[in-house]
């Protein structure tokens, strides 16, 4: 599975804590494990990129408490909920407060694995999209206030001279900006240059 990633167990129960560890270690997971919400909520901002298995049931604050104030601060951990309780209003709940999957006890090992793996593949790529913007958005940060707006022409799709009617300024300098910003920006080709403005909410960001 991810090398990179951990999953982070809460539930209050030692021997269902411990047995989640086990299985999940067995499997060549890497495992955190906490005994209330609040020890991993304490320690949230340190916490390994990842995901969440909690228990539902659990004193202080319980999991579906843990899932609404996980969603209160837009953290990008995908959690998966337990419950011995077989609670379908529970589980519906639990849903719409966005967990990435829910378990009854007994919970099928694979099954559960196979949820693991999905909810890892899932954090890993929202965290690569979320660096690739943030190397963008600071890109797009060293631009000038006119380099910004001749980038935001070639978004619109203007041609160089549109542009420079707009900017009242020569084709042939809109021509010199034009290249500063695709050096700036790193892009090797137009289309690659609008992506990339696209990525960064360039179009709407960037009026100046």
């Amino acid at each position: 599975m991810q090398g990179e990633t951990f999953v982070h167990v809460i539930d209050d129960d030692d021997a269902a804590r411990d047995a989640l560890r086990f299985m999940l270690e067995a499997a060549g997971v890497r495992v955190r494990t906490y005994e209330s919400a609040h020890q991993f909520l304490t320690g949230l901002a340190k916490a390994e990129p990842g995901c969440v298995i909690t228990d539902v049931r659990m004193p202080e604050i319980t999991g579906l408490q843990l899932l609404e104030r996980l969603k209160s601060t837009d953290n990008p951990f995908p959690v998966i909920v337990i419950t011995g309780h077989g609670d379908i209003p529970l589980a519906v709940e639990a849903m719409k407060l966005g967990a990435a999957d829910f378990f009854e006890k007994p919970y099928d090992d694979e099954a559960l694995l196979a949820a693991v793996q999905s909810a890892l593949n899932r954090q890993q790529n929202d965290a690569e999209r979320q660096a690739a913007a943030a190397a963008v958005r600071s890109r797009l940060a060293s631009l000038s206030q006119r380099e910004r707006q001749v980038l935001d022409g070639l978004v619109a799709g203007h041609p160089n001279k549109i542009i420079a009617h707009n900017l009242q300024i020569s084709p042939r300098t809109i021509e010199i900006y034009r290249a500063n910003v695709m050096t700036k920006m790193e892009a090797s080709s137009l289309s690659e240059l609008v992506r990339m403005a696209l990525i960064a909410g360039a179009s709407g960001a960037t009026n100046s």
